[in-house]
C-alpha cells in the first residue's frame, strides 16, 4: 500500500508540473483515501474534524456580513459521508 502511496504522489506532481491542477486534485483525494485507511482513523474522529472545520450557521451569517469581518472561515472543501 506504501508504494502505491509513493506511485501517486508522483502522479499528481507530474499532472500539476503538466498543468492538469484539477486532475492533481482528484489524485489527491486518492492520496487521502489511502492515508486515512492506512492510520486506521476512525470515522467518528474524521466526522468531528469536518464539523470542527466547518463554521457553525452564526457564523455564516456574520461572514456574509460585509461589515463583520471577524471569525470569518473558509468553509471546508470536503465533508466526510458516510
Amino acid at each position: 500500500m506504501h508504494s502505491i502511496l509513493a506511485t501517486l504522489e508522483q502522479c499528481r506532481a507530474a499532472l500539476v508540473k503538466g498543468g492538469r491542477p484539477e486532475t492533481a486534485k482528484l489524485v489527491s483525494l486518492a492520496i487521502l483515501d489511502l492515508r486515512i485507511d492506512l492510520s486506521k482513523i476512525p470515522d467518528s474522529d474524521l466526522k468531528a474534524l469536518c464539523d470542527a472545520m466547518t463554521p457553525d450557521d452564526d457564523a455564516a451569517e456574520r461572514s456574509n456580513d460585509p461589515k463583520s469581518t471577524a471569525g470569518q472561515r473558509r468553509r471546508a472543501v470536503l465533508k466526510l459521508v458516510k
